[in-house]
């Protein structure tokens, strides 16, 4: 290892294989313990999203390069972002039996089988392959078959929600809402007790689905957490997406531990509500390099949220990253490829949730964070 300087600031450049997931024996023992980060996957991808379907199988997405793309292996570092952004226009997949042994499950999906290919064909045209993208792919089980959403800034400025026709994830795919998606920046689905779809997207605003998916039941609505004011405050900038534990509605979102874009660490955080419309709690903590992340439930019951890297420079190590200021640009622990980190959630006498990170090195924030957190001693 050798040091470099970017920015004025010192990083250790780690070897290239710093994408290498962790051993099987590693990953076993870490999903019995469940108290620390895993990396579970290496290869090129953010915005990783994991799924425990009925068929007992996980299956893993995200925003991804096209497949053979030299630079997932070659550029690893790669950001994403801006004209040298190595993100592609197709969905890949990947199922696994254990969160270990990782099978290629191709492309079933790609902006080809969105409604925007069919309603602006001369804007595809006009656009070359190379600049088309696809971002932050999630699936969702509706009990007989899948929905996929994405958004996407190029073609077209615009998202899609599609369906497959039964339980297998692969076309031919229905676009039900067809132009009504519109652009919904990082879309999500939620499933309410009542079997009521909502979409939530943005940082954040939600709308009931009706139930052929065909369109919105109501007008949009803008959530997010109280402000100590008593105003309507934000989660952060993107990657929101709701969940419910006991009768509490959990909102989660991210934003940069500083609130100025790509400076200082990339978190999660959430806020909960008596009803989906709010008003929900002021903002909490659920942990730092969570950016993005979203949680699932492996087969032993525990829960877990993703996490990748996202930063300006080489990630850190878990030493350097501890109690350090990380304002001075993007930074992160996280290596490229998919971490899995151990979530505790604890319902509470007075029935609100305890959400956070239950790794050390992910359950507190920074000195870089904006906002004031409580301190919070990891346990089991």
């Amino acid at each position: 290892m050798r040091a470099i300087f970017l920015l004025g600031i010192s990083f250790t450049l780690l070897p290239i294989f710093v994408h290498a997931a962790d051993t099987p024996e590693t990953i076993v023992a870490g999903l019995q313990a469940h108290n620390r980060a895993l990396h579970i996957k290496d290869g090129w991808i953010r915005d990783p999203f994991i799924v425990l379907a009925p068929d007992g199988y996980y299956y893993l997405t995200g925003t991804t390069a096209l497949p053979g793309d030299a630079r997932e292996r070659n550029d690893i570092l790669n950001t994403g972002l801006g004209p040298q952004s190595i993100v592609g226009w197709k969905v890949r997949l990947w199922k696994s039996p254990d969160l270990i042994h990782w099978e290629y499950c191709g492309e079933p999906f790609s902006l080809k089988d969105g409604v925007w290919a069919e309603v602006q064909p001369e804007r595809f045209r006009q656009v070359p392959e190379s600049a088309w993208r696809l971002w932050a792919p999630e699936l969702h089980w509706l009990g007989n078959r899948w929905a996929l959403v994405h958004t996407s800034p190029s073609p077209v400025r615009a998202s899609n929600l599609s369906l497959t026709e039964g339980p297998e994830i692969k076309g031919p795919w229905k676009n039900p809402m067809g132009e009504k998606i519109g652009h919904r920046h990082d879309p999500s689905l939620f499933r309410d007790d009542d079997g009521t779809w909502w979409l939530v997207w943005g940082a954040t605003e939600i709308a009931p689905l009706k139930p052929d998916f065909s369109d919105f039941a109501q007008q949009p609505i803008k959530i997010g957490p109280t402000e100590p004011d008593g105003t309507l405050g934000t989660m952060g900038h993107e990657g929101c997406f709701i969940k419910k534990f006991g009768r509490k509605y959990v909102l989660f979102g991210t934003g940069w531990s500083t609130r100025q874009m790509r400076k200082g660490s990339y978190n999660l955080y959430y806020a909960t509500a008596d009803r989906i419309e709010g008003p929900y709690s002021v903002r909490r903590f659920v942990g730092r390099f969570l950016g993005h992340g979203t949680l699932f439930q492996d087969k032993a019951g525990h829960w877990w949220c993703t996490a990748f890297y996202n930063a300006n420079v080489p990630p850190l190590s878990r030493e350097e990253a501890r109690g350090k200021d990380l304002s001075e640009t993007a930074q992160t622990i996280n290596p490229q490829g998919v971490t899995i980190v151990p979530i505790f959630i604890k319902t509470l006498p007075d029935g609100d949730v305890f959400i956070r990170a239950k790794d050390p090195d992910y359950a507190n924030p920074g000195p870089d964070e904006l906002q004031q957190f409580d301190y919070w001693e990891p346990q089991e």
